[in-house]
């Protein structure tokens, strides 16, 4: 065999070696498919998981199934839950990796409390909205534009719209922050975002498997936008949020490192209007609300009642602690 030849060979074997392992990783992380390594990663919640406490709750409401189409034609799902009295204002929930729109019980809750319409969509490849892949949220964002314009049309041009997403959620309101927004979107928050899809995907393959990005990453990506549409470069929270001029408050627990807690202060400095940072003490990942679920509560209310009009069906000053104060 000549040198040419072997060379060749090699090439063809390092060729078909990274296929594989793109594909093998493509298939784990972004194709839609039970995501059995969750359960092994020590960063995550195993046990009394109380994201699971508010289903009773949910149950007793009058949950209404809504049915759109996203721009690409895609099938998409969301939940709702009108409010208790007459009110103007509407949350619109976003889940996390692997969830969906009903196991945000906990928060629509919260809000409901409040005083809001409760909005909870299921992304696409997740719940019972269509789709093959995972959007991390970036072609996510299309479709919360488009759940926000179904808020408008179904309340009316005085309504008032707050987003909010935990997780990958958090991510996909901070990259649907940079795009047009209907003016009825008034406030956005972001609870434990990563900075984006390229960053995140790069963590987690050091921290799961301990390999560097290159040269998987690029590939993966290149097989994801033929695949999915979308390169892992493209989602990127960090730009998106620089291009906002929506105050945003953001939202992470100090002790986690499913999205590291560093994250959060990078997307802080790069927002683009209002911000606040709410920093929890010893919350994991997506636990800052079950940390403490009165002071979570009380940040929440006095960044809604900064931006929002809650004289509309408010029932009375205890529904939103703090209102007013800076």
């Amino acid at each position: 065999m000549t040198v040419v030849t072997t060379v060749i060979v090699c090439l063809i074997l390092i060729v078909l070696v990274l296929s594989g392992a793109s594909m093998y990783f493509y298939n784990v992380g972004i194709r839609r498919s039970k995501k059995d390594f969750l359960e092994e990663d020590p960063s995550l919640i195993k046990v009394d998981n109380p994201w699971e406490h508010e289903e009773e709750w949910l149950k007793s409401q009058p949950l209404e199934t809504l049915h759109m189409k996203a721009e690409d034609g895609l099938s998409l799902t969301g939940y709702y839950i009108p409010s208790a009295d007459p009110s103007d204002r509407t949350v619109v929930l976003v889940h996390g990796y692997y969830s969906q729109g009903r196991e945000m019980g906990a928060f629509a809750k919260l809000y409901h409390e409040m005083g809001f319409h409760v909005l909870m969509p299921d992304n696409r490849g997740h719940g019972q909205s269509g789709g093959s892949y995972i959007g991390f949220g970036w072609p996510d964002r299309r479709d919360i534009i488009k759940w926000t314009g179904y808020v408008v049309k179904r309340s009316g041009p005085q309504t008032q719209i707050l987003l909010h997403g935990v997780s990958m959620g958090g991510a996909t309101v901070l990259m649907t922050s940079g795009e047009k927004l209907p003016e009825q979107v008034k406030c956005i928050v972001s609870d434990c975002a990563y900075t984006s899809v390229q960053d995140i995907l790069t963590y987690q393959l050091k921290q799961m498997y301990k390999l560097p990005s290159f040269p998987l990453l690029p590939i993966t990506s290149l097989m994801c936008k033929l695949r999915a549409g979308y390169f892992f470069g493209e989602g990127s929270a960090l730009r998106q949020v620089a291009k906002t001029k929506l105050p945003v408050l953001f939202i992470h627990g100090d002790k986690d490192t499913f999205v590291p807690f560093e994250m959060v202060n990078r997307l802080a400095a790069a927002a683009g209007g209002d911000k606040e940072l709410y920093v929890v003490p010893g919350a994991v990942h997506a636990n800052a609300y079950f940390m403490d679920k009165t002071s979570y509560r009380e940040r929440i209310s006095r960044f809604a009642g900064r931006y929002l009009n809650f004289a509309q069906g408010l029932p009375d000053d205890r529904t939103v602690p703090g209102h007013g104060e800076s």
